[in-house]
């Protein structure tokens, strides 16, 4: 195993459990690492201070899973993360929510590796050629600990472009239904795992759900960027009079009205509109008590901040003018690259030119599933402000 020597000064992120190293804060990395090669991290003076795997020469160099000089990389290694993921999720749950983030990364100590659940089907992602060389220790590892009735995978993120790797979605093992029927906070949902949006479901979003049912009572309810109809569900059952699901996919709006009837709720108390947001937005006649915006990542890359940003703007200026007086906003933001400070100034910025001031009501991220190492600010994303307009 190859050890790499971290530069006077450079091992506090290291020692305060940060997972990751960058390039510049190693003293030389030698030709002929190849990612996913194993390496130990030592000070400059040769005390050990971590375990991972290289992963480039250049920005992250290695990725960390173990600060324990005795700790073996093996399959009972793998089995003993999974435990511990899996102990975690079952104490946050009970019996009315059988769909979670087991595996999130970086943040349990399996950098690369994300593993949902969705009842008894498992979806994962290996997301690094370091992770992908220890596939099928991992695979063996959910299999014991999880006994999924099924594994699906779903390795597609542009992560494994960077790397080299191809796309790779398919039957790993088990039995996959075309849609998994899951329970949220006692609420039914179905969910496509293979050709869905991310893993299927956005489970990051579960808490922020509930928290809109207060919201939601008696109230006309815009569902914006609605996807499969998770936060509708979630309004109705709040006691919302109607809500209006907005998306530009006919087949995710489909299945938010199987939802929608899977729960019990009349056709009569929801409208599923197949339109682009921003065209609906400029043209919807009426007013809205409660308006949800979830919509992707409008900011995939650093460099066209400036477009994401005014994508923001643009969208909770709209919301803002077909919302009703006294009525609640819960506008999102999944964009890694923006922080919730800046988050919170452009939706200032779309309250200034709507000339509607705002309260915040509370700010929230995502659900405690997906945890995140206290130093790994990098594994924070998710950003949703709950704001009443005046």
């Amino acid at each position: 195993m190859t050890t790499l020597f971290v530069r006077s000064g450079r091992e506090i992120p290291v020692l305060g459990f940060h997972p990751w190293v960058f390039s510049g804060a190693l003293e030389k990395v030698p030709e002929g690492l190849s990612s996913g090669d194993p390496v130990t991290l030592a000070t400059a003076g040769g005390q050990f201070l971590a375990r991972g795997y290289f992963n480039s020469y250049s920005q992250i160099a290695v990725r960390i899973w173990s600060w324990d000089p005795e700790e073996e990389v093996d399959g009972e290694f793998f089995v003993r993360r999974v435990k511990n993921a899996l102990a975690f999720r079952q104490s946050l749950f009970g019996p009315e929510t059988d769909a979670y983030r087991l595996v999130n990364a970086e943040s349990d100590l399996l950098p690369g590796l994300v593993v949902d659940r969705y009842a008894g089907v498992l979806v994962v992602q290996f997301h690094t050629q370091g992770i992908l060389r220890h596939r099928e220790a991992i695979l063996a590892a959910l299999s014991k600990v999880v006994r999924p009735t099924g594994i699906w995978e779903r390795s597609e993120s542009a992560s494994r472009k960077v790397e080299g790797l191809e796309s790779k979605t398919g039957l790993v093992s088990g039995e996959v239904p075309d849609r998994v029927a899951i329970r949220e906070n006692g609420l039914s949902f179905l969910v496509d795992v293979m050709g869905g949006q991310k893993t299927g479901f956005f489970l990051d979003q579960r808490e922020n759900r509930q928290a809109i049912m207060h919201h939601a009572r008696g109230g006309r309810v815009l569902n914006a960027f609605s996807y499969t109809g998770a936060f509708g569900v979630y309004a109705l059952a709040g006691g919302a009079a109607h809500v209006v699901n907005v998306d530009s996919s006919a087949p995710a709006l489909a299945l938010a009205r199987e939802n929608a009837e899977a729960n019990g709720f009349s056709p009569e108390q929801s409208s599923f509109v197949d339109m682009d947001v921003k065209k609906y937005l400029a043209s919807s006649p009426g007013t809205f008590d409660l308006i949800i915006l979830d919509p992707p990542a409008f900011i995939k890359d650093r460099k066209k901040k400036r477009d994401g940003l005014m994508g923001y703007r643009r969208v909770n200026e709209a919301a803002l003018s077909l919302l009703s007086p006294g009525g609640v906003l819960v506008t999102c933001s999944c964009s890694g690259h923006l922080s919730e400070p800046e988050f919170r100034h452009v939706v200032m910025e779309a309250a200034a030119r709507a000339r509607r001031p705002l309260q915040l009501l509370k700010s929230t991220t995502h659900a405690p599933d997906h945890l995140e190492l206290l130093p790994f600010t990098e594994g924070s994303y998710l950003k949703a402000l709950f704001l009443r307009a005046l």
